[in-house]
């Protein structure tokens, strides 16, 4: 999930903030502001840089794409399992506290990161950094929350959330920027002297806040059964483009993720204090609002995974430029998703739900289009700026819808509730997405590999290379003229399998439009 569509669901958290909201000094309020904005800063640069830098990545540790995928999904996967969780820690043991502990924990994976010596490694270091956004994204806003008073808050989300807005649409330039003049790593690296301004403005100028009630609860069994569930859920999809679905792995990492996410429902409909109150999907707009949140976010996560491969390594862009070509998309979607949020009293939520999906469906299917070559003006830009002007439409009434379906005592969860879901649908969508385009880039290379005749040893080494999608490389054995050949086969089935993949995510947008139309209560007005 991106992290503009981040902003706009958790500006409705200030409504859940009750107990305990400890008042902030009149000349620290901007400081508190500031280590919000900084320390939040590090994980929404993250999420955008870290896809511009994938194609740098897997060639540099020679990474199939599987483990590609693993570089996003082991983040994801912790950040989506554990926001709730996160939140509630903060509220149960101290807000400044649990943010200072999530900043510290982010730089230092972001050093190991850095300083990963293999694909392996960079997973582990990207699931640490996952916790630790847990931590302190949810941390922010609900500090912002506490310190600032009703009249103030709106104003102090807003300054949040347009900051944060900014950093995500300049990251995948700076991002890119960095991978074409120094290296990949750097982009974890510019992590550190941020976190350090961040924890010294929040020990210098940050009032601690908790939630002095006494059923305050973290639920760290369900966070436990929710990040095993889905991660044994996504590494059986993504082991299955390799292994195929009778694999033994295969088989028991569905199996777990069965067993897993059941238990994980059934402590939830049990549990005093669970993170998922289940009784709130009993409201047909609130399971409606979620249902088109993983519909959606699950297109725009696939999608978005493969488009700077394309631009990379088949259309020869630079790091930086592929950064800039997703600017269209975020600086669209930032600016225009107040403006929606002013259309949803004049024609209600389930129109816009029903009109905005359909346009971002248009948007990938137009993704479909581009072959190899041509001019980005003609070519990325108009998806990128449909699919942008879709997601502004969409933002706001999928928020409202959320926030109306619930009471103002759950709104803090109902909104963590629903980022998880687009965190958990862009995992997913990784995972699953991958596994289509790998079996179409192995069909189509198989199609093209049969027109030239090559030796059953050298078919072996090419087939060898088809988990590395856009990475694939002839084998050093093959002629000039024939390895030439075969690198013009490799982007013009990668270009095959990303046109399939972008009609599968406009498919999934369509139906999240459908799905906002029979499930979205009509005229729900304030």
């Amino acid at each position: 999930m991106n992290s503009s569509a981040f902003i706009a669901c958790d500006e409705s958290v200030i409504r859940g903030t009750r107990a305990g909201d400890s008042p902030c000094p009149e000349q620290a309020k901007p400081w508190v502001l500031a280590a919000t904005i900084v320390g939040s800063s590090m994980a929404f640069i993250d999420t955008s840089v870290v896809n511009v830098a994938l194609p740098a990545i897997q060639a540099d540790l020679a990474a199939a794409v599987r483990e590609a995928q693993w570089i996003v999904n082991a983040y994801m996967l912790m950040l989506g399992a554990l926001l709730l969780v996160g939140g509630a820690a903060g509220d149960r043991f101290g807000r400044r506290r649990v943010f200072i502990i999530g900043v510290t924990v982010f730089a230092a994976a972001s050093v190991a990161c850095a300083w990963a010596p293999n694909a392996g490694a960079l997973i582990a270091a990207r699931a640490v950094q996952g916790v630790g956004g847990a931590m302190l994204v949810p941390g922010s806003l609900a500090i912002i929350s506490a310190m600032f008073p009703e009249q103030e808050r709106g104003r102090a989300i807003g300054t949040w959330a347009g900051a944060s807005a900014l950093t995500t649409a300049l990251g995948p330039v700076l991002g890119g920027w960095l991978v074409d003049t120094w290296s990949w790593r750097i982009i974890f690296l510019i992590n550190v002297p941020i976190a350090v301004v961040a924890v010294a403005l929040t020990i210098w100028r940050m009032p601690e806040s908790r939630d002095e009630a006494s059923d305050v609860s973290v639920d760290w069994a369900g966070g436990a059964l929710a990040v095993v569930g889905l991660g044994a859920l996504a590494y059986g999809l993504t082991l299955a483009s390799e292994q195929g679905w009778r694999g033994a792995i295969v088989l028991g990492s569905l199996a777990l993720a069965i067993v897993m996410l059941s238990s994980f429902l059934w402590r939830e409909a049990r549990a005093s204090h669970p993170m998922m109150p289940l009784e709130l999907f009993r409201s047909r707009n609130f399971s409606g609002a979620n249902a088109i949140t993983l519909l959606l976010y699950f297109a725009l996560g696939g999608a978005m995974f493969f488009i700077p491969f394309n631009l990379i390594r088949i259309q020869g862009y630079s790091a930086a430029l592929a950064g800039a070509a997703f600017l269209p998309f975020s600086l669209i979607m930032g600016v225009l998703s107040r403006w929606s949020g002013g259309l949803i009293d004049r024609y209600g939520a389930r129109t816009l739900l029903t009109v905005g999906p359909a346009i971002v469906g248009i948007g990938f299917a137009l993704l479909a289009v581009p072959g190899i070559g041509g001019s980005y003006w003609t070519t990325f830009l108009p998806p990128m700026v449909v699919v942008g002007f879709g997601m502004a439409v969409s933002v706001a009434p999928l928020t409202t819808s959320v926030m109306r379906a619930v009471d103002d005592r759950h709104a803090g969860v109902a909104s963590g509730i629903n980022n998880a879901t687009a965190r958990i649908a862009g995992m997913l969508a990784v995972a699953v997405l991958g596994m289509v385009a790998v079996a179409a880039f192995g069909k189509a290379v198989d199609e093209r590999v049969d027109r030239m005749s090559l030796s059953n040893e050298t078919r072996a080494l090419v087939r060898a290379e088809i988990p590395k999608l856009a990475e694939a490389q002839p084998p050093r054995s093959m002629e000039e003229a024939q390895r030439d050949e075969l690198q013009q086969a490799f982007k013009e089935s990668f270009v095959y399998s990303f046109r399939l993949v972008s009609l599968v995510a406009a498919a999934l947008a369509f139906a999240s439009a459908v799905c906002g139309w029979l499930t979205i209560e009509p005229n729900r007005r304030s």
